[in-house]
């Protein structure tokens, strides 16, 4: 019977763990559904923009009070949870504050735990305000009602009851230590639970035993439920701004791939050594489909970046199409991108590996051709992500396969198109006619 707390909480330990490695792979397999695309090219940069960007913040403090709010709440959940490694230690092995004897360290170390642990309750407390009472106006769009509303609300009371609970286990330590209760050695620093011990007053040692108990099992199952909620949450870019932010776009904003069937055919009408009636190689690959129409028709970086969009509207707020009443928000291309590919995981999950046509895709279930052609391609959406999310690259592939695979073009870029092909420019004037204005 020693020893049963010791196997409940590596079993819980283990269990959260593992069905936390459990969702990554299935993460994993989820992005890998993706085209392949080469992106190791200057690693140097790649590095330095994971550093400044995802580690560094530098995106973010452009709106200087969500900016920093976010940072507190980020580094204070960080370097708090650093707790935990010796909460591990002590659930397996028995012990209590395992890391007392670094002394005067420890102390510092427990001390900005908890001046950190009461920042980011205010910086909860104002995020709350802003999504809930100020109502913030790239909080209140179409796409986040329902569970996207639900998710961010419940992910600012999960930190909230953690950080509470960080608060009350040491208080309640604390308190112990003064009682001279056996076991609770006299060790760190409590500036902040310090003013909860009138909470205390009158409690037997036993009675505040079992607060402190309560506190420190709720706080490690809480953070082992945090853990595995992240894979159903917004805030799974928690994870994935690093990687996303290394493989973000090095080249120049807006710049479109080339689709290699096309370059090969554009390079062998222009070879003036070429046969124009030269039947195809033997074993000549029949060309891909251009563009894309699902989510397995883009690549892995792309799938990234949907499962890195954190939801804060940043892209939204800044496209000219949504300023002025036009259906496109690129937030939502990314929730759309994100919803189908869960879609097509558990497709995949149901039919034991084998994804099987639901008779569903990407284009017109999930993002209709309205939201696509009101794109402007300014790239305010790139520029403005905080994670280095391309919503624009999706847009454009999209717009390949319709106007490449179904010739579904808008009137206005049909014309232009024709034009350009009969008349070498834009606008419907026959060459000979261009210079006729210098006469008028």
């Amino acid at each position: 019977m020693e020893y049963l707390p010791n196997i409940l909480f590596g079993v819980i330990l283990f269990g959260g763990v593992g069905y936390f490695v459990r969702n990554v792979q299935k993460l994993q397999r989820n992005i890998k559904l993706g085209n392949d695309v080469d992106v190791n090219d200057n690693k140097a940069q790649r590095w330095k923009n994971m550093l400044k960007i995802a580690l560094g913040q530098t995106k973010m403090v452009v709106r200087p009070i969500a900016g920093l709010m976010h940072i507190i709440v980020y580094v204070g959940f960080v370097i708090i949870n650093i707790e935990v490694l010796e909460i591990i230690i002590d659930g397996l092995l028995g012990t209590h504050r395992i890391f007392a004897p670094l002394g005067i360290v420890y102390d510092f170390l427990i001390g900005s735990f908890e001046v950190l642990a009461l920042l980011v309750i205010i910086a909860i407390v104002v995020f709350w305000l802003r999504r809930n009472v100020i109502r913030l106006q790239r909080f209140v769009k179409p796409e986040m009602e329902g569970w996207p509303k639900k998710d961010g609300n419940l992910i600012l009371y999960i930190e909230l009851v953690l950080m509470f609970l960080f608060l009350t286990m040491n208080a309640a330590d604390f308190q112990l230590q003064q009682l001279g209760a056996a076991h609770y050695e006299q060790a760190g620093a409590f500036p902040v639970s310090q003013f909860l011990l009138p909470i205390f007053d009158g409690m037997s040692i036993s009675t505040v035993i079992l607060i402190e108990r309560i506190a420190w099992w709720a706080h490690i199952i809480g953070i082992l439920f945090f853990l595995n909620y992240l894979y159903y949450s917004k805030h799974l870019h928690i994870l994935l701004a690093f990687p996303n932010t290394y493989y973000g776009k090095l080249g120049p904003q807006g710049k479109f791939s080339n689709v290699e069937a096309v370059t090969d055919e554009v390079k062998l009408m222009l070879d003036p050594t070429a046969d124009p009636f030269a039947a195809p190689a033997e074993d000549a690959a029949e060309p891909g489909k251009f563009g894309a129409s699902d989510v397995m028709d883009l690549n892995w970086v792309q799938l990234l970046n949907a499962y890195t969009c954190t939801e804060c509207g940043r892209c939204t707020s800044e496209c000219p199409a949504s300023q002025t009443g036009k259906k496109l928000s690129p937030r939502k291309i990314m929730m759309d991108t994100r919803d189908r590919l869960e879609e097509v995981g558990k497709n995949i999950d149901a039919n034991k590996g084998k994804f099987v046509p639901d008779g569903k895709q990407l284009l017109d279930d999930y993002i209709t051709k309205e939201e696509l052609w009101a794109c402007t391609t300014c790239n305010a959406c790139v520029q403005a992500c905080p994670v280095s999310i391309d919503p624009l690259s999706i847009i454009v592939e999209m717009r390949r396969y319709l106007v490449m695979e179904q010739s579904a073009a808008p009137t206005e870029l049909n014309n232009m198109m024709s034009n350009i092909e009969n008349n070498g420019a834009p606008w419907p004037y026959n060459q000979m006619d261009r210079l006729n204005w210098v006469n008028e």
